[in-house]
């Protein structure tokens, strides 16, 4: 391979892109700068300015008049940094996340447009090519948090969900299929029937592939949302992504008014509990049971969404 080989492939996959993006106009009146800024406010862990700056290499005045525009349009606030008062944090508004997951559902049709031109047979050889791609010029570099991204679920993430839950769950814990049967009616139900303003389902997404998942949905209990199915790959463990998920879930159940947010789990799972402790749930109730083929001790946890919530 030469330089010339890499230049040309560029060449093509610019113009590729510039197609997607410009000629079906999917990012108006935004940019394409403008609209990855935006991503990364509604997918990255770290968002202040400098961050943003750092990890879309842009200069810092460009980046300031984006941000600017992004402010008088009511799409971001700014705030002194939690880390450093020195530093600008930025974050999404309620519209601001509203045009960021519009202009990302824009793009996942524009790009199942461009794979509807390329047979069925041919896609996993097209996958494999860019994730080899990938990772040979990333030099070995292993993940980062800042990799990982949180996103709503796309045709088959259910399926995944309970292909994953079940299949960790037997490896780890030796569970049998009364666990899988459980997963499975839980995604159902959310699938056949949920209120999308007030239950969701988050899938975390690393070099294109789901590597975690957590549902909040509505309890039983009035004003009380239900945290279920927390999961992170083995191999995606160490990131923090079971935290940004359950932050996810937090933010989102407190953003919509709930009064509460409750989860079951079982003592075994010291991993989850110990990140059920850190955003602060509270231990109420447990009780021996056996399940999935197991003699286990199912927990109940619960989280005071607001200071008025007793």
């Amino acid at each position: 391979m030469t330089v010339h080989d890499i230049r040309s492939f560029n060449r093509f996959y610019t113009n590729l892109i510039g197609a997607l993006d410009y000629g079906r106009h999917l990012y108006a009146p935004y940019t394409l700068t403008e609209s990855r800024v935006l991503y990364e406010l509604a997918h990255s862990p770290r968002t202040d300015a400098a961050d943003l700056r750092a990890e879309l290499s842009l200069d810092a005045g460009y980046l300031s008049r984006i941000l600017a525009k992004f402010e008088k349009e009511g799409l971001i606030e700014r705030a002194a940094s939690e880390r450093d008062t020195r530093r600008r944090q930025v974050t999404l508004t309620a519209r601001g996340r509203e045009t960021a997951a519009l202009l990302d559902e824009r793009s996942s049709q524009a790009v199942a447009s461009l794979l509807g031109a390329v047979p069925a047979g041919e896609r996993p050889r097209l996958a494999e090519a860019m994730h080899t791609v990938r990772e040979l010029l990333s030099s070995g570099r292993p993940p980062r948090p800042e990799d990982v991204v949180l996103r709503e679920p796309r045709p088959g993430d259910l399926g995944w969900m309970v292909q994953r839950n079940a299949a960790l769950y037997a490896a780890e814990y030796g569970w049998n299929t009364d666990h899988e049967g459980l997963v499975a009616r839980i995604v159902a139900d959310f699938a056949e029937d949920h209120n999308p303003h007030l239950e969701r389902v988050w899938i975390a997404e690393l070099d294109g592939r789901p590597v975690g998942c957590v549902m909040c949905v509505r309890d039983a209990a009035p004003a009380t949302s239900r945290l279920r199915l927390l999961l992170v790959e083995p191999d995606a463990r160490g990131l923090g992504i079971g935290d940004r998920l359950v932050r996810a879930c937090i933010d989102f159940a407190r953003g919509v008014g709930y009064r509460d947010l409750v989860l079951w789990t079982n003592d075994v799972l010291t991993a989850a509990r110990r990140i059920y402790q850190r955003h602060c749930f509270v231990l109420v109730a447990e009780k021996p049971h056996r399940s999935f083929g197991a003699d286990l001790v199912g927990q109940d946890w619960r989280l005071a969404l607001h200071e008025d919530a007793g």
